[in-house]
């Protein structure tokens, strides 16, 4: 199957009568080619807004966990719970994928992510906020996830002609990362100067940008193939699709390696503020900042780049250098060369995650796509409680710094082997 920026036929529906764009060729246009279509215009502004809030409250409860319990394990709790329910519910969320309409499904989803911020936030501004709270909110986020997230990774082609794919995802990532750079800076200095009730109050607010974008846009809900098997059937189907392309199952065997790994270490940037830079608030929320703004950058470079045939290079390159400068991070132990060193990372571990999201999409045949992205979010998703239980806890019996270098080099270890094992990969174009 040919790669989205190899494809020259004309526009489909979401960008009728705008030429594909030419091969080779750099700057601002084709950095932001998705955005000439409306549809992606109102999902681009409305998710930047709806994730910036996401990032507030997530820095925020982050924070918050730890001050109420002082507890590492604790925070890896809370990310256990969040991500356990993807592992009963994400594949069956992308049987749903295909099966309805994507928008509806994401109106549903995001109106039930308001309401829960909503919640935690009334719980917090009358002073009845419990860690055992956060918890259980954190279980309904994760059952939510595993219906939204397949939605979302493929609602995508829905927006824009296949020849933007690629640039779409990109472009994707570069709001998600603008809303890391932003939001958690914004978070750090709402929560010293205001308390966390209120990053949980504009997060739920900011829900509202989203749910006007998806009901603005002129899109015909894509037709659903009559249902002719079982959910389980269809469900199988999916996953033997995905476990047997080899492409396809390296990719995600990557990332989910990559989450489970070297990303887990994000689970202890809170206590990494005031243990070892012996900070606070804003300090958490510049950490996580820097490595929002490091990987918005990586995913404006990918953007630019997306028509270049070159994404295999990409995926290796980072997926070597991200562990690399982990390693170099856990033996930092000042600010501002911390603050560099996370930028790196950011920009290197979303070359992992946007080139190995767009080539999974890319490969993918339309009528599966939402179960093969279920797939995909089930292992991308799912990794993350279990990174989070395992270094959580691990930093609470030895050390978040040892911690740290371990996972790096077992990370480090993983992509060798891909490296060696899957020399195809590198020729993805």
């Amino acid at each position: 199957m040919k790669s989205p920026e190899t494809q020259t036929g004309p526009a489909t529906e979401a960008g009728a009568g705008i030429p594909a764009l030419p091969l080779r060729r750099l700057g601002l246009k084709y950095t932001f080619a998705a955005l000439q279509h409306r549809n992606y215009r109102l999902w681009f502004i409305g998710q930047m807004i709806s994730l910036m809030g996401t990032w507030m409250q997530g820095t925020a409860q982050g924070y918050l966990v730890y001050e109420l319990t002082r507890s590492t394990a604790f925070l890896g709790y809370v990310g256990f719970c969040a991500g356990i329910p993807t592992w009963f519910l994400m594949l069956y969320g992308g049987v749903i994928a295909d099966r309805v309409s994507r928008r509806k499904l994401l109106l549903f989803t995001q109106t039930s992510f308001m309401a829960l911020s909503l919640v935690l936030a009334s719980l917090i501004f009358l002073h009845l906020i419990q860690p055992w709270h956060i918890l259980a909110a954190a279980v309904v986020f994760g059952i939510l996830t595993a219906f939204d997230a397949p939605a979302r990774q493929s609602f995508v082609p829905e927006l824009v002609p296949r020849e933007h794919l690629t640039n779409a995802i990109a472009l994707n990532s570069s709001m998600f990362n603008t809303a890391v750079a932003v939001g958690p800076a914004v978070a750090g200095v709402v929560y010293a100067a205001f308390g966390p009730g209120w990053c949980f109050l504009f997060n739920a607010l900011s829900f509202v940008a989203v749910l006007v974008a998806l009901r603005l846009m002129r899109l015909k809900d894509a037709p659903r193939a009559e249902r002719k098997a079982s959910t389980l059937s269809e469900l199988s189907e999916g996953v033997r699709y995905a476990s047997r392309h080899p492409m396809i199952r390296t990719l995600i065997l990557l990332v989910g390696a990559t989450t489970l790994l070297g990303f887990s270490f994000v689970t202890l940037i809170p206590a990494w503020a005031v243990e070892i830079l012996h900070g606070g608030a804003r300090v958490n929320g510049f950490l996580q900042s820097a490595r929002g703004a490091g990987a918005l950058c990586g995913a404006l470079m990918i953007a630019s780049v997306s028509h270049f045939q070159i994404k295999g290079k990409i995926l290796s390159f980072g997926s070597f250098a991200f562990p690399a400068l982990l390693f170099v991070f856990s033996l930092i132990q000042r600010l501002p060369f911390s603050l560099i060193m996370l930028f790196f990372m950011g920009a290197t571990v979303i070359q992992i995650f946007n080139v190995a999201n767009a080539l999974v999409q890319s490969i993918a045949p339309d009528r599966l796509r939402g179960r093969v992205m279920g797939v995909y979010s089930l292992i991308f998703f799912g990794m993350m409680p279990l990174g989070a239980l395992w270094i959580g806890t691990a930093a609470q019996a030895v050390s978040a710094p040892l911690v740290i270098r371990a996972a790096a080099l077992a990370s480090l270890l993983v992509s060798g082997l891909v490296y060696g094992l899957a020399p195809k990969l590198r020729e993805l174009k």
